[in-house]
């Protein structure tokens, strides 16, 4: 691999794969306590190089030539006493820090070396005087100061910096028959030596690769006073052979119930088959590594399911979870059950996994798909939420756009309709005004005007629901002449003021006196619904009970 190239063709990045190995030090034993203590080189060196990537990280930000900071007599080398490879390394890393801010819409002067919730973490336990603030000041200076990083050079046969070295003997340096992985780490002046401990599966890959001379790129990282090593290198990815032309697996992941929801949806849009996958194996899981284990296990599941169909594979394109904080009014409970949500990481070895075994995986944006689900599909098909906004995931992978049923559109165009739907939010804002006003408990009163916030949002979206609707090429949205969202300004009409709830988990089956929520409304039944209606202008059991009155004189 030449030095300087990060992507393959097309600009498409590289695929690369690795291990991660403890590594112990014969001369400096099994810990290193302190970071930069001045006795310990590797540590010394560490903190140089970290220094270096956020000079060089700044340096870049102003302008400067990378050529000319990386040069022998330039400020890397000197001001860090970095060798020019050291240095190339660290300017490597603060670009690509660089390119990600700004590719993620990020403001590059605002990085925090070190973790900005970590920052902010160490700040409140500081104020708080909490025994957790030691621990979390070591994590932060392990961040900060602890990485050291040097790229593979197939030119020069491996990595000359931090090099693998296949030889004869113990920790300690006697001679034994066994032959054990060390790491040679060029310290600048001399040359030092560290054990390589792991039992990961990958390693007879990493020494075949140290056996042919192949080059393999080495990241050192401190945590918890222990040195690790991750190695990497690029992998070559058979064909794709299993692409969207047959099909999809779509995936939507939801909290609660913890799990999967998938739908295999045919090139034609039509419903193939569904199931639900628990996750429950994973919340369980009694440490990290188990849980990354269950995980794994889960994804050459969806593969596997996806290499016997057929089909490609298909995501959200998912980008932040609110996981809550201590005060939010959201309660422990909620804030337990986001936490645990390990979306992120399944559904990045799900697309890992499916490229290494030449299968497509998409991301779609994940506008709607469980309000369209909930609408359109779940009581026509009998599914679930979670299946049905899967359904409509792959169909959105496949390029179908989703159009609003005619009763529903016609709905959007009943005065009746809006008119009870305003009646419902203002007997609503009412109630919760007063209890706001009444409530001495912060939390609560916090999270109160929360809620009251977003029934003045629904509120206002009534008044241009009005209108024809339609939205611009690509997308599902629906937007009408005034700009509101079709497909929200139903889900804000029909399942608060109808049924008593936000998102009903299961529209297919839940009954209210023997009749299914939406199917009567979807099927054009919209006028036997409003003979039902309490003419009630809003406020007191109308509005609060409104789910217990849906049934009347609808016919089933």
């Amino acid at each position: 691999m030449k030095r300087g190239k990060k992507k393959g063709k097309k600009g498409e990045p590289k695929p690369y794969t690795g291990l991660e190995a403890l590594l112990v030090f014969p001369d400096h034993g099994d810990y290193v306590a302190t970071l930069g203590h001045g006795r310990s080189p590797y540590l010394d060196l560490m903190r140089r190089f970290s220094s270096a990537v956020r000079y060089g990280y700044n340096r870049l930000l102003e302008g400067e030539d990378r050529k000319a900071l990386k040069k022998e007599d330039g400020p890397l080398c000197t001001l860090f006493r970095l060798n020019t490879r050291y240095a190339d390394d660290a300017l490597l890393k603060a670009q690509a820090l660089l390119t990600a801010q700004v590719e993620l819409g990020e403001n590059p002067r605002k990085v925090v070396f070190g973790g900005r919730r970590l920052l902010v973490d160490l700040a409140r336990l500081k104020k708080a005087n909490l025994p957790l603030y030691e621990r979390r000041k070591r994590e932060w200076r392990e961040r900060r100061k602890g990485t050291l990083y040097a790229r593979g050079d197939r030119s020069k046969g491996g990595n000359l910096n931090l090099r693998l070295v296949v030889r004869e003997g113990s920790l300690f340096g006697a001679p034994t028959p066994q032959m054990n992985l060390w790491l040679r780490v060029n310290l600048g002046d001399r040359y030092a030596w560290a054990l390589v401990k792991t039992s990961h599966p990958r390693l007879q890959a990493l020494l075949s690769r140290v056996y042919a001379h192949e080059s393999y790129n080495v990241e050192l990282v401190l945590r918890e006073g222990r040195v690790y090593a991750l190695f990497s290198w690029e992998e070559e990815l058979p064909p794709i052979s299993l692409t969207q032309e047959g099909g999809v697996l779509a995936l939507d992941v939801n909290a609660d119930p913890y799990g999967l929801a998938l739908a295999v949806v045919n090139p034609d849009g039509s419903l193939r088959r569904h199931l639900t996958l628990s996750l429950e194996e994973v919340d369980q899981a009694p440490n990290r590594g188990a849980k990354e284990i269950s995980l794994w296990r889960m994804a050459h599941r969806i593969v596997s399911l996806a290499q016997e169909e057929g089909v490609a594979i298909a995501t959200e394109r998912l980008k932040h979870l609110p996981k809550g904080r201590r005060g939010d009014g959201l309660g422990p409970a909620f804030r337990r059950q986001a936490h645990r949500f390990a979306y992120r990481s399944l559904l990045g070895k799900v697309h890992a996994l499916a490229r290494k075994r030449g299968i497509q995986s998409l991301e779609v944006n994940p506008q709607d798909t469980s309000t369209i689900g909930m609408l359109k599909y779940a009581p026509l098909l009998s599914l679930s939420k979670d299946v049905a906004a899967a359904y409509v995931i792959g169909r959105r992978a496949l390029g179908f756009k989703e159009e609003i049923p005619k009763p529903l559109k016609a709905l959007l165009q009943d005065p009746s309709f809006h008119d009870r739907t305003r009646r419902f939010y203002e007997g609503r804002i009412a109630q919760l005004r007063e209890r706001h006003r009444e409530e001495k408990n912060p939390y609560l009163k916090r999270r109160l005007g929360r809620e009251l916030a977003q029934m003045r949002k629904a509120l206002s979206t009534l008044p241009s629901l009005q209108g024809e609707p339609g939205g611009p090429a690509g997308s599902t949205a629906g937007r009408n002449l005034q700009g509101a969202n079709a497909w929200r300004a139903l889900r804000v009409g029909l399942f608060l003021p109808l049924l008593g709830r936000k998102v009903p988990r299961d529209l297919s089956a839940r009954k209210i006196r023997a009749t299914p929520v939406t199917k009567p409304i979807l099927l054009g039944s919209w006028e036997g619904w409003k003979r039902g209606l309490d003419p009630h202008p809003g406020g007191g059991s109308a509005a609060t009970d409104a789910h217990l009155r849906v049934g009347v004189g609808s016919g089933g």
